[in-house]
């Protein structure tokens, strides 16, 4: 079976529940608080590549909201976005679940086992 890993933030109530939904069906995973080591470029742009950075930027995030509209209106690419996710990991969607070469984003038990 396949390595999966789930990247979030460990008090975000979306993640709390894949958590739990794995703890619950006895799947291992790996977990990554990208909030407390971070996230490098690299990673977010192997996720951009699969999902668009559309996708990962959570525009509806309290730490969206606290930017200013100059600074949400910077973001009109992927490497715009990729430096603000860098900066303010807290402003990615959760949780991102990686399985077999597939990335999952947001909360949907559907997906979680890829």
């Amino acid at each position: 079976m396949s390595t999966i890993t789930v990247y979030g933030i460990p008090n975000c109530n979306s993640v709390k529940k894949a958590l739990d939904w794995y703890k619950k069906n006895n799947i291992q995973i790996d977990f990554v608080d990208y909030k407390k080591y971070g996230i490098k470029a690299e990673k977010l742009k192997e996720w951009c590549d699969l999902v668009g950075w559309e996708v990962l930027l959570n525009k509806k995030s309290t730490t969206w909201r606290s930017l200013s509209v100059e600074e949400q209106q910077l973001v009109k690419n992927e490497k715009v976005a990729i430096q603000l996710m860098i900066q303010y990991p807290s402003i990615i969607k959760r949780p991102v679940i990686e399985m077999n070469g597939k990335l999952v984003v947001g909360l949907n038990e559907d997906y979680f086992s890829l």
